[in-house]
């Protein structure tokens, strides 16, 4: 009853415009907003901050700019991993290069280097597509593992070839570093989570997002009414590896702390994120939190189910989730192409009409 859009009056063309049309998802929204703010930082701590919101908020971001090419703009990439970690080596020479600068501007540096490196790789884009673009962004991720494990400039000539971020704070406050508090890691991965989604739709929602999805549905006819293919797929090139690299560099410096480029960021963490985009929904912002959300939450809920309370062996448990992976997006692919953000659409439109069948 209290979804209704009764007494929601537009008087002008930007309310008609608005993401969120109806009062009550506006409300919703500022009342997560609120919560994620205000609340969540005062009751969590270092088991919950680890195990589920860095992952949750590090991961959305990633799958937000995952999306952004592969949902919006139609160009299927198999890099993920591979840029992520160009952002996380960005992060650490940045900031073992200017140690007096802030952490925001050194994770926006590394989210620009990877931009550059994403545009580079994009080049293949102009002229393949498809299955022959996957595999020209695969041979990205394993030529980019290949290359920060090879040079030794890029580890500052460690012995162990590991890199490791060194204390840094942020306003007084430790971000980095093993002193660090987990209401401050939450908070500075937030908000560049925030400012990620924001981009991302204003982004999609404007001329740029059109033009994203004019080439993703047919790039010939795009072309014809005046679409530049090179600028449009450059541009989603660039904005999602932006997106990628801010999450690799938040991975390594907030996260981790520590990181081996191979174990990192192989080629299981480019499908992960691509198996969040699937889940959650192609082409929805909503749907990059959603897929970030289950991936997280799966592996924590099945270790309480299976071998707390049941007492199954953990590899078990390790198998079966790889299971219930491969399975629900096989159930996507087939029955619900756009994932559980169109579960949750179709849930709300329900809502909407709530008691009528029609």
């Amino acid at each position: 009853m209290f979804y209704r859009e009764a007494g929601d009056f537009n008087t002008s063309y930007a309310q008609d415009q608005q993401t969120f049309p109806i009062r009550f998802d506006r409300y919703r929204y500022y009342a997560v907003l609120f919560i994620a703010i205000l609340v969540v930082p005062f009751i969590i701590n270092d088991y919950w901050v680890n195990s589920l919101f860095l992952p949750f908020l590090i991961y959305a971001i990633a799958a937000i700019g995952l999306n952004i090419l592969v949902g919006y703009c139609g160009q299927v990439s198999l890099g993920t991993g591979g840029f992520m970690a160009v952002g996380a080596y960005a992060c650490y020479k940045l900031m073992t290069a200017m140690p007096d600068v802030s952490m925001f501007i050194h994770v926006l540096l590394a989210g620009l280097i990877t931009a550059a490196v994403g545009v580079l790789f994009g080049l293949p884009s102009l002229r393949i597509k498809g299955f022959y673009l996957a595999v020209a962004t695969l041979a990205a991720q394993f030529f980019l593992v290949w290359l920060f494990n090879r040079v030794p400039w890029f580890y500052n000539y460690s012995a162990s070839g590991q890199i490791s971020a060194p204390e840094r704070d942020t306003f007084g406050i430790l971000i980095t570093g093993p002193n660090t508090e987990a209401w401050a890691t939450y908070l500075f991965c937030l908000i560049f989570t925030i400012g990620s989604a924001l981009v991302a739709r204003n982004l999609t929602r404007g001329s740029v997002g059109r033009k994203w999805m004019a080439i993703r549905d047919m790039d010939i006819a795009a072309e014809i009414i005046g679409v530049n293919p090179l600028r449009a797929k450059l541009t989603a090139f660039a904005v999602s590896s932006f997106f990628i690299g801010i999450s690799g560099a938040l991975f390594f410096a907030i996260y981790l702390g520590a990181v081996e480029v191979g174990e990192a960021f192989g080629i299981s963490k480019s499908f992960l994120v691509l198996f969040m985009v699937i889940i959650g929904g192609l082409g929805s912002i909503f749907g990059s939190f959603a897929g970030a959300a289950f991936l997280v939450l799966l592996p924590v809920a099945l270790k309480i189910i299976g071998v707390d309370w049941l007492g199954w062996p953990t590899d078990i448990v390790a198998h079966l989730q790889l299971v219930i992976v491969g399975g629900l997006i096989i159930v996507f692919l087939i029955a619900e192409p756009h994932g559980l953000a169109q579960l949750w659409r179709v849930a709300k439109e329900k809502l909407r009409l709530w008691p009528f069948p029609h």
